[in-house]
């Protein structure tokens, strides 16, 4: 009889700890796959790739190119592996580098990130790389750049979909779209497991200012809410 599920029938590529997908990735891919039929077709970009995951669903949905870009050289190599074993090397591009600078002067339809948005310091931990999570402290370091870089990087009637804490200001990166002539919109507000590991390392003033507010706990556990938003040009449909 003919193997019924060609997906399990090939061997899976190591998983690298430090990478691997948390409750953000899982939310972001599936906002993504509620519109699959956009994806089809698009030109694909990540900011922020890690395990390569993200492009690996998007070359599923029907991407026609992937590029990815990640400071870390771990997470290329990951990316690169992955791609290639789902039979997506082809179509894919990755860079190691530094937020749009690899992309300079190009656009794209579909941009996706998950990038760190903590409001926290660098700092390992949980087996997790240093730069994993850290948004410094107020988790906008790398989320301010990103959105004011984005309107020169999306293609006429592209959009971008991006994970967003609740507790990092949505009124601010509203501000920032809107002065690139952007619209946003939240698709999906989820609860996210905050560890008491990560709590503890969260900016003392985030944690006391949304504490019953963006940030719920319950006995020794703390849930956060957390936001996908997409974003495109005014005018756009998203």
């Amino acid at each position: 009889m003919p193997d019924s599920n060609p997906v399990m029938r090939r061997s899976a590529p190591a998983v690298v700890p430090a990478l691997r997908p948390s409750e953000y990735t899982s939310a972001l891919i599936q906002v993504l796959r509620a519109e699959a039929a956009r994806v089809g077709g698009a030109r694909a970009l990540e900011i922020g790739c890690g395990s390569g995951v993200v492009l690996a669903a998007l070359g599923t949905m029907g991407a026609a190119s992937l590029c990815g870009i990640d400071i870390e050289p771990d997470a290329i190599a990951a990316s690169t592996r992955l791609l290639d074993d789902l039979d997506h090397g082809a179509i894919a591009e990755l860079h190691q580098g530094d937020m749009w600078r690899p992309v300079a002067g190009r656009r794209f339809d579909l941009i996706v990130a998950n990038l760190p948005h903590f409001p926290m310091e660098p700092v390992e931990f949980g087996g997790r790389l240093p730069t994993w999570s850290a948004g410094g402290t107020d988790g906008r370091r790398l989320l301010d750049p990103f959105l004011e870089g984005l309107a020169d990087h999306l293609a006429p009637g592209g959009r971008a979909v991006i994970t967003h804490n609740a507790f990092d200001d949505l009124a601010r990166s509203r501000e920032l779209v809107a002065q690139s002539g952007l619209s946003i919109k939240v698709a999906l507000t989820t609860l996210v497991y905050i560890s008491p590991e990560k709590l503890a390392r969260m900016t003392a003033d985030v944690l006391r200012t949304e504490s019953g507010h963006t940030l719920y706990r319950h006995g020794p556990y703390t849930f956060g809410e957390m936001h996908i938003v997409e974003i495109a040009a005014a005018g756009t449909a998203i």
